[in-house]
């Protein structure tokens, strides 16, 4: 054997591995899964629901307290042209019913579409708006 293909036979073989490593996936991200996905920020509305919170749907996951509801009532909101975050229209007459200082925001996607939606509880108009939301949103929207 010359010196030539002995040397070619040694850098064949140290360039195999002695043990091939298994292949890991990279962890999914929150941006990577499937559905629809939504961060829900919570603000006095008291210490049982402030902070902010991941929901998942389709399938229903994340840190929600109640993912699985607040995606069937979602789903039940959604119809097609119809923004379901949408604002209370400019000019609505709103009763000057106040209800707690509670805020909250939505941002994220839903049926295709970017959600950047800001809750309170500052007039009826509102309150019936946040109301729409439960339990995405906490049902009393007041400290507890």
């Amino acid at each position: 054997m010359s010196v030539l293909a002995g040397v070619s036979a040694l850098v064949a073989l140290s360039a195999v591995p002695a043990v091939a490593a298994p292949v890991v996936p990279p962890p999914v991200r929150p941006e990577d899964q499937a559905g629809d996905h939504l961060t829900v920020a919570v603000r006095h509305a008291g210490s049982e629901w402030d902070g902010t919170y991941e929901l998942f749907c389709h399938p229903a996951g994340g840190s929600h307290p109640d993912a699985a509801e607040a995606c069937r009532v979602l789903d039940e909101h959604t119809q097609w042209g119809r923004d379901l975050f949408a604002p209370v229209a400019p000019g609505t007459v709103c009763t000057m019913l106040y209800g707690g200082p509670a805020t909250a925001r939505v941002t994220g996607t839903w049926a295709g579409r970017s959600v950047d939606a800001a809750y309170d509880r500052s007039n009826g108009c509102e309150v019936g708006r946040w109301d729409r939301m439960v339990p995405l949103l906490p049902k009393s929207g007041t400290a507890t």
